[in-house]
C-alpha cells in the first residue's frame, strides 16, 4: 500500500519538580531528553487529525461550522457542474439530522486505485487531500482546491454514505466517524451517472445539530446564481409537510445584481456586466498560472449611500474579498475618473475621485474562475492569487469604458452620484475637523449632559444611553457610580439611513455620544480608545422606545460598526410589570411570565392559608380596569382584593432610582441582550427596509410580520 495520510503531534513532557540535590546524581537523572523518546510522537492517521481538531479544517464545531459541512458536499457537485457534467443538483434535509445531496454529473469513479490500491471511492473519502483536483485535466476550476472537502465531512459524521452511478451499475460504501464498514460493493443498476452523498454530523463533535433552513436556501440560490442555468433544488422532509423550492437562473450574476437590489431605486436602466477570460502571461509575457482565468462583473447603482460588493472564487463566497476585488475597486475608479475627466465633469485643478466617492450606492458581484486558487485558510475567506487583479482589471476596464460611451444618459447620472459623494466627503472632513477640532480646544471635554462613571478602566466600566430626561434622572441616581456612566437623550435622534456624516454631525445628541464613546468616527475611528466595553441602550418597553433603539440601532450600524462587530453594543430589557404579595416582588418582562408570577404567588398564599386554616376565599386574581386606574391614579393596583398587587410600568421614567437598579441597571439582576450580526447582508438590507425612503417594501414587511408582534403598546 502506499503511505497514508497523517499529521504529527509533538508533545512535550512536563518537567520534574525541583527537590534537594542530591549527593552524585547519575547523567541519566539530570537529564530530561531520558523522559522524551520516540513513544512520545504520535502519528494521527486517515482521517484522525480531523476528529482531532476539526476547527482547523471548518472553522468551528458550532452553527457555522455544522453548516460548512453542507457547503462542503455541495461543493463537489458544484464543481462537477462547473466543468459541464452536471445541470441538476438538489439537496434534502431529512429526520434525524440527516442531509443528501445528489447531482447528476459523472459520478465519483470506483475502481482501484494504483497509489492506495484501494477503491477511488474509499481513497477520496477516507484521504486528505485526496481529489481530481490537484492534476490532469478532469477539473479546470474547482473550490475544493484543497482535497479535504468530502472527506472532512465523512471524519465529522456519525454516519455517511455514499451511492455512484457509473458505466449502468450503482455502487454504495457506508461509513461509521470517517472509517469504512466495508468495501465498496454493487447494488444494483442505473441508467443515469451521478453521486449521491448522505451524512449525519456526530454529535460527539458538534455542540448542538440544527440546520437552518433559511440559511442553506439563500446559500443555494446564491449558488444557483453563479452557476448559469444548472438547476438545484431544495427539499425540507423534516415535517409532516416539506417543502420544496427549485432555483435557475439564465442570467447569472446578473440577475443576481438585480435581485441584490430590488427594493432600491436604480440610476441604470440595465445593469452592467462583463464576461470574458484573461491570460495574465499575455500582461507581463511571464506565466502567472495555468490557464487563463474568467472574469465575470455586474454592478448597478441605486439612490443609496451605503455598498453591496460580494465577490466569488470558483463559486465560493469571498467575505473578506482579496485580489479580484481589489482589481475589480481599481478598475472601476480609474474607469470613472478618465471619463469624468474626459467629459469636462472633472476639472484640471480638481483633485481625482476616491474609490469611497466611485462605491458610494453600488451594488456589485464579481466572480472568478481559474485553475489554481490561493485561499488564505481551508473557510476560504479571501483569495491571494495576484493574477485574479490584473485579469479583473483588464477585463472590467475594457468592458466599462465601452458602457460609459454608448450610455451617455446611463453615465451622465452615475457620474452625478459619485461627483455628489465626493462634495459630501469633503463636506463631512470639514465637519469633523471641527467638531474634533473644537473638542481638542476644549480638553476633549465631555458632553454637560454626561454623568460619568469614576472607573477609568474601559473593561468594567458601562455607558447607559437612556431615553428621556426623567428617566435619566433616575438611571443617574441609583447607579453604581464607580462602573456606569449615564447619557440622557432628549426625544428621538436623527435618522441617519439617509443622512451623510456632515449633516450627521450638526446633530447634537448625535455629537454628544461620539464625543463620550471617545472613538471619533468614520475613517477616524479608533476601537482602542472606546471608553466603555458595555454600552446599552435602555429605552421604554412601548413602541416609542421600539423606534429610539432602532435609530441608535442604525447610528451604530451605519457609522459605528466596530463597536458591532467587538460585542460591546446591548439592548436593556426593562420589565413591563411589578408583581407584590406581602412583602415579596418580582418582576415580569412579559404577559405571559406576569400570569405565571401571579398564579405562584396565589398558590403561595393558598397554601399558606391552608396550613394556618384559615378559608381560602377570594384566591382568583383579576385585572379589570386595572390598567387604567393604574394610568389615572399612578398607583399600585390589587388584582381582586387577593392581595396580590400588580403595576405596570409605562415607561422609565415611572420607575424611582431603586427599582431601576434592581431591574434593569444591577448586573445581578438585569436582562441585557448583546447586539450581533449574524448576516451582514441581510441586516443591511432590513435596515434600508425599516429606515429607507421606500414606503412600499416597509408596509409589505410590517404587513408580513404583524401577526407576530407581542406586547403591542400604542
Amino acid at each position: 500500500m502506499g503511505p497514508r495520510a497523517g499529521h504529527i503531534f509533538f508533545v512535550y513532557p512536563t518537567m520534574p519538580k525541583k527537590s534537594k540535590p542530591a549527593a552524585a546524581p547519575k547523567p541519566a537523572e539530570n537529564n530530561n531528553s531520558a523522559s522524551y523518546t520516540a513513544k512520545d510522537i504520535y502519528v494521527l492517521e486517515g482521517l484522525e487529525p480531523v476528529r482531532k481538531r476539526p476547527g482547523m479544517y471548518i472553522g468551528s464545531t458550532g452553527s457555522d461550522g455544522l453548516h460548512h459541512l453542507v457547503w462542503e458536499v455541495v461543493d463537489n457537485s458544484i464543481d462537477e457542474a462547473m466543468a459541464g457534467f452536471a445541470k441538476n443538483i438538489t439537496v434534502e434535509l431529512l429526520p434525524k439530522n440527516q442531509v443528501a445531496v445528489t447531482d447528476d454529473g459523472r459520478g465519483i469513479p470506483v475502481e482501484t486505485h494504483k497509489q492506495t490500491r484501494k477503491s477511488a471511492l474509499e481513497t477520496v473519502m477516507t484521504t486528505l487531500h485526496a481529489g481530481g483536483k490537484f492534476g490532469g485535466d478532469s477539473y479546470k476550476v474547482a473550490g475544493g482546491l484543497h482535497g479535504v472537502g468530502v472527506s472532512v465531512v465523512n471524519a465529522l459524521s456519525e454516519l455517511l454514505r455514499v451511492e455512484v452511478c457509473r458505466d449502468g451499475n450503482l455502487y454504495m460504501q457506508e461509513y461509521v466517524r470517517g472509517k469504512p464498514k466495508a468495501s465498496v460493493k454493487k447494488i444494483g443498476s442505473c441508467h443515469r451517472t451521478g453521486t449521491k452523498v448522505i451524512f449525519s454530523p456526530d454529535p460527539e463533535v458538534f455542540s448542538a445539530i440544527e440546520f437552518n433552513e433559511k440559511r442553506i436556501f439563500e446559500h443555494l440560490r446564491q449558488q444557483a446564481y453563479l452557476t448559469k442555468g444548472v438547476r438545484i433544488n431544495v427539499a425540507d422532509r423534516r415535517t409532516d409537510t416539506p417543502k420544496f423550492y427549485g432555483f435557475c437562473f439564465e442570467g447569472g450574476i446578473k440577475s443576481f445584481v438585480s435581485y441584490l437590489a430590488r427594493d432600491e431605486k436604480s440610476l441604470q436602466e440595465e445593469s452592467f456586466y462583463a464576461h470574458r477570460e484573461h491570460d495574465p502571461s499575455s500582461e507581463t509575457g511571464e506565466r502567472l498560472g495555468r490557464g487563463k482565468i474568467e472574469v465575470e462583473a455586474a454592478f448597478l447603482y441605486v439612490d443609496e449611500l451605503d455598498t453591496q460588493e460580494l465577490s466569488f472564487a470558483n463559486n465560493i463566497y469571498t467575505p473578506d474579498g482579496g485580489m479580484h476585488l481589489t482589481g475589480f475597486r481599481s478598475a472601476l475608479t480609474r474607469s470613472i475618473n478618465t471619463f469624468a475627466r474626459a467629459e469636462g465633469y472633472l476639472k484640471e485643478k480638481d483633485e481625482n475621485l476616491t474609490s469611497d466617492d466611485t462605491r458610494e450606492g453600488l451594488v456589485a458581484v464579481v466572480s472568478v474562475k481559474l485553475r489554481e486558487p490561493q485561499f488564505e485558510g481551508q473557510t476560504k475567506a479571501r483569495l491571494g492569487n495576484p493574477p485574479a487583479r490584473t485579469a479583473v482589471e483588464a477585463v472590467v476596464n475594457d468592458a466599462l469604458k465601452e458602457f460609459l460611451e454608448k450610455r451617455p444618459q446611463e453615465a451622465r447620472r452615475v457620474i452625478e452620484k459619485v461627483m455628489l459623494a465626493a462634495k459630501a466627503r469633503m463636506a463631512a472632513k470639514a465637519a469633523k475637523e471641527i467638531v474634533f477640532r473644537k473638542g481638542a480646544l476644549e480638553g476633549l471635554t465631555l458632553p454637560g449632559k454626561l454623568a460619568d462613571c469614576s472607573s477609568r478602566d474601559p473593561a468594567e466600566s458601562e455607558l447607559f444611553i437612556v431615553e428621556g430626561d426623567s428617566a435619566g434622572g433616575s438611571a443617574k441616581s441609583g447607579r453604581d457610580r464607580r462602573t456606569q456612566a449615564i447619557l440622557p437623550v432628549k426625544g428621538k435622534i436623527l435618522n441617519v439611513e439617509k443622512t451623510r456624516l456632515d449633516k450627521m454631525l450638526l446633530n447634537q445628541e448625535i455629537r454628544s455620544l461620539v464625543v463620550a464613546l471617545g472613538t471619533a468616527i468614520s475613517e477616524n475611528f479608533n476601537l482602542t480608545k472606546l471608553r466603555y466595553h458595555k454600552v446599552i441602550l435602555m429605552s421604554d418597553a412601548d413602541v416609542d422606545g421600539a423606534h429610539i433603539r432602532t435609530l441608535f440601532l442604525t447610528l451604530f450600524y451605519r457609522y459605528l460598526p466596530q463597536v458591532i462587530e467587538a460585542g460591546h453594543l446591548y439592548v436593556a430589557q426593562p420589565p413591563l410589570y411589578r408583581i407584590q404579595a406581602g412583602k415579596e416582588v418580582r418582576y415580569a418582562f412579559s404577559d405571559g411570565e406576569k400570569k405565571e408570577i401571579v398564579a405562584e404567588l396565589l398558590k403561595k398564599k393558598a397554601e399558606k392559608k391552608a396550613k394556618s386554616g384559615k378559608e381560602k376565599g377570594g384566591e382568583e386574581a383579576r385585572e379589570d380596569g386595572m390598567i387604567a386606574a393604574e394610568a389615572d391614579e399612578g398607583k399600585d393596583t390589587p388584582a381582586g382584593g387577593s392581595g396580590v398587587t400588580i403595576q405596570r410600568f409605562k415607561g422609565l421614567g415611572e420607575m424611582n432610582p431603586s427599582q431601576l437598579w434592581e431591574t434593569t441597571m444591577n448586573p445581578e439582576n438585569r436582562i441585557i441582550k448583546q447586539i450581533e450580526v449574524e448576516d451582514a447582508r441581510k441586516a443591511d438590507r432590513l435596515f434600508n427596509i425599516l429606515m429607507g425612503d421606500q414606503v412600499e417594501p416597509r408596509k409589505q414587511f410590517i404587513l408580513t410580520h404583524a401577526a407576530s408582534v407581542e406586547n403591542l403598546d400604542i
